[in-house]
């Protein structure tokens, strides 16, 4: 999202766009689904798992944890991921408001 007119915009309009980035990718969204279910998660196993490469898991991880999904450990090159369950929780809370506010009025 270019900075130059970010300020027009409403902190809940520009969170919506933030969900909107991460899972607007599938390696993304399966990314998520990995790292929901595990306790914990080295990003080794995430390449394991989804089968991308390192360089690309880690440039997907950072679109996720610049939205502050991620919580995580790190000790030196090895990284210890987990789900952010505060920020998941805002963010559902943000896309039930706008999907509860949202009318058709079609013609």
């Amino acid at each position: 999202m270019g900075a130059s007119k970010l300020n027009i915009y409403n902190k809940g309009t520009t969170d919506l766009a933030i969900i909107a980035k991460v899972f607007s990718h599938p390696a993304r969204v399966a990314i998520l689904q990995y790292i929901s279910k595990q306790d914990s998660c080295i990003c080794n196993d995430i390449v394991d798992e989804i089968g991308l490469s390192q360089s690309t898991i880690s440039q997907h991880l950072k679109v996720i944890n610049d939205a502050g999904l991620l919580k995580g450990t790190y000790k030196g090159k090895s990284h210890c991921y987990c789900i952010n369950i505060e920020r998941f929780q805002e963010f559902q809370t943000l896309l039930n408001s706008f999907f509860n506010q949202t009318k058709s009025n079609c013609c």
